[in-house]
């Protein structure tokens, strides 16, 4: 099976997962991207991306290992769910632009 449609969950300040929902799409492939700006808000996003027919469903970093761990519980498992990381090597970068 090839993968033919993609999920991702982003969280930011000031989303509203009703309203910022971007969709990319040729004939062969589908990427629905939504936008939470809470974590808590991921689990109904995933809910839907399932029922939109993803086949596969990645989260930003922001989720962590316990929210993702909250919507693979949320979803039942039903597609594979998977998390963006950052290397040791991005620390610093990271912690100055949320400092």
């Amino acid at each position: 099976m090839a993968l033919t449609n993609f999920g991702f969950i982003v969280q930011g300040d000031g989303f509203d997962p009703e309203r910022d929902v971007q969709v990319l799409e040729t004939q062969h492939f589908k990427m629905t991207t939504i936008g939470v700006s809470r974590t808590e808000q991921g689990s109904d996003a995933a809910r839907r991306l399932v029922a939109d027919g993803a086949q596969l469903i990645e989260l930003c970093g922001a989720f962590g290992p316990i929210w993702t761990s909250k919507v693979i519980e949320a979803i039942e498992d039903a597609v594979p769910v998977g998390s963006v990381s950052y290397g040791p090597e991005a620390i610093d970068r990271i912690h100055a632009i949320f400092s």
